[in-house]
């Protein structure tokens, strides 16, 4: 009995130290050549992919074709599964598998919920690596002529979301100081909040003739851009039913894009 036991013990120890690994791998914001070859090869020999809903229909035909792919996409409103569902679900397929891949589109760090997967997964004994991507905020406003720092225009730029978690206590993005802080502000998921940002960066002193720049479907065949000011923005989109998602870059730099077009 004493070595059945011990042995029973060996093997548990041995299947414990046998766990896969986690990869967050940033599929980029949708043009599949700006995904990186380290992503590409993870997907061609992976076991497992959880997805985003951003994620390329180019893209997600690079994944191992006997690979067993779950879409873990989240949209306003329309969840696929819930964070803590998805993070369950990595552990479970670590433990069963050698490659995970946790696709994100643009990257896991920038306003992808990556370290909260990457802390998750290292709480439950995970390894866990990140292989960045490159995020619409940079790529999207490349796309359509808009560099977001030019010495004639923007030294300074300032990434933020328009879409705070509902579960805070109170909102933390101080407006104010992201208008008096930057050149040019670069508003992820901000279309819905839209009125609400652009009442904001007025109040803080911005003018309503700062120029702004919506970018929809970033860096895909079907990229498109509505171009105004604080002023007329919000009127604009709802003339042209200008849908998300969508990035918007705010600042004297989408003047730029003029000189070029």
């Amino acid at each position: 009995m004493i070595n059945i036991t011990t042995c029973i013990g060996s093997q548990t120890q041995t299947q414990k130290s046998s766990l896969g690994k986690v990869y967050l791998v940033g599929a980029g914001p949708g043009d599949a050549g700006l995904m990186t070859l380290k992503g590409k090869a993870l997907l061609e020999t992976c076991d497992v992919v959880l997805y985003d809903a951003l994620v390329s229909d180019e893209i997600l035909a690079m994944i191992n074709p006997i690979a067993e792919k779950i879409h873990a996409g989240k949209r306003r409103g329309n969840h696929s599964l819930l964070q803590e569902e998805t993070t369950q679900l990595l552990i479970e397929k670590a433990q069963e598998h050698a490659i995970v891949v946790r696709l994100k589109g643009g990257d896991p760090f920038i306003f992808g919920r990556g370290g909260e997967e990457l802390a998750d997964l290292q709480a439950a004994g995970i390894s866990v690596e990140v292989v960045p991507g490159i995020t619409s905020g940079i790529a999207a406003p490349a796309y359509a002529g808009i560099p977001l720092t030019h010495r004639d225009f923007s030294s300074s730029v300032i990434f933020v979301t328009g879409h705070e978690s509902s579960g805070k206590y109170r909102p933390q993005i101080n407006w104010t100081a992201i208008a008096q802080g930057a050149e040019t502000i670069v508003v992820y998921m901000g279309l819905h909040n839209l009125s609400g940002i652009v009442t904001k960066l007025i109040l803080a002193g911005l003018p309503e003739s700062t120029p702004v720049a919506l970018i929809r479907q970033g860096t895909r065949s079907d990229q498109s851009e509505l171009i105004g000011c604080l002023g007329n923005i919000v009127k604009l989109v709802q003339d042209n039913h200008f849908t998300p998602p969508a990035i918007a870059v705010i600042g004297n730099i989408v003047n730029f894009r003029k000189q070029i077009m």
